[in-house]
């Protein structure tokens, strides 16, 4: 099967589109002819400097596709049905093996392009801001990156509930098609001073909860929390994480709570359900999800470059 691979971590540039190996099939697994692949902001970290468990490294953490070939004791899944998964590695290939625990139908009526870009991004935006972030409809939230995955599901996801959201981009045009997802305020910060753009449209109290996925934005996360405000730390797509000091927490009675998705998948069935239940909103029309644009998985290299590039508006995809 061809696959995007690469020896070495670094820039985009480490990425060859190669014949490997088809991947074994297991006795609780699923074979899945994958028809899209969704990358996410923690592939491109992995592939600049992260783990490398095989040589050569198929990166991705999700696709979507048609189920190939079931393993022996697996019941709940059946051969052409389709289906979105998660994985430790591997999404950026034509086939991948996961066990059948690890996917999710794709309801009926949803794209299988728009389903393999769900689990992750609206998993974990729904963690950070309910499961972990304990929102309630009234309270202000702050979305970091807004224009990213998780930013955009977060949104929509707040907006639903009740909730003021503001939100950061990179530019006026990214702000303002955010607003079409919920987005009550925007904020640029290449131009604004995040903590003192979130207090001034708090009337200087400050946010109830901020979803920060980037990492180098924690410190001015923290000045911008309202008294008991908390933070849902979920990621370092900045790149350069910054020590931070967290004595300044205690004074506001404030808190940091650290979210990882794939922990929870792997400690019940809650979030496994839980993603059940957005994929089903989002066949409904209740939630969207929103893709900048697709690439060949033989381009898998450019599209890595397009999405570090921090332009995209929304997901990225490939497509074998």
């Amino acid at each position: 099967m061809k696959a995007a691979v690469y020896y070495e971590t670094g820039a985009p540039e480490v990425i060859r589109y190669e014949d490997v190996d088809a991947p074994d099939l297991k006795a609780h697994g699923v074979r899945i002819d994958v028809e899209a692949i969704s990358i996410e902001g923690g592939d491109t970290l992995n592939r600049l400097g992260g783990p490398m468990p095989t040589t050569p490294h198929i990166v991705g953490y999700q696709c979507g596709g048609t189920i190939a070939a079931i393993g022996a004791e697996v019941t709940d899944r059946t051969v052409g049905q389709q289906v979105v998964a998660t994985m430790a590695h591997g999404s950026h290939a034509e086939q991948v093996v996961v066990p059948s625990a690890s996917t999710w139908p794709v309801p009926e009526g949803l794209d299988v392009v728009l389903a393999a870009c769900v689990p992750v991004a609206f998993g974990t935006a729904d963690d950070c801001l309910f499961e972990f972030g304990r929102l309630q409809a009234g309270e202000t939230v702050l979305v970091q990156a807004g224009s990213g995955g998780v930013g955009l599901a977060a949104i929509q996801l707040a907006a639903r509930a009740g909730a003021t959201v503001i939100t950061t981009a990179s530019s006026a045009e990214k702000l303002e098609r955010l607003a079409g997802y919920g987005a009550d305020h925007g904020i640029n910060y290449r131009d604004d001073d995040l903590a003192d753009e979130a207090r001034r449209l708090t009337d200087g109290r400050g946010v109830d909860l901020v979803l920060d996925s980037v990492g180098t934005t924690l410190p001015a996360s923290i000045r911008a929390l309202a008294y008991r405000g908390r933070i849902s730390y979920v990621g370092n797509a900045g790149r350069d994480p910054q020590p931070v000091d967290v004595s300044a927490l205690m004074g506001g009675n404030q808190s940091i709570q650290g979210v990882f998705l794939g922990a929870e998948l792997l400690m019940g069935p809650r979030a496994h359900d839980n993603i059940a239940r957005l994929l089903g909103e989002i066949a409904a029309g209740g939630l969207e999800v929103v893709i900048d644009g697709t690439f060949p998985l033989a381009e898998a290299a450019a599209a890595h470059a397009h999405l570090e590039a921090r332009e995209a508006f929304g997901r990225v995809v490939l497509v074998p």
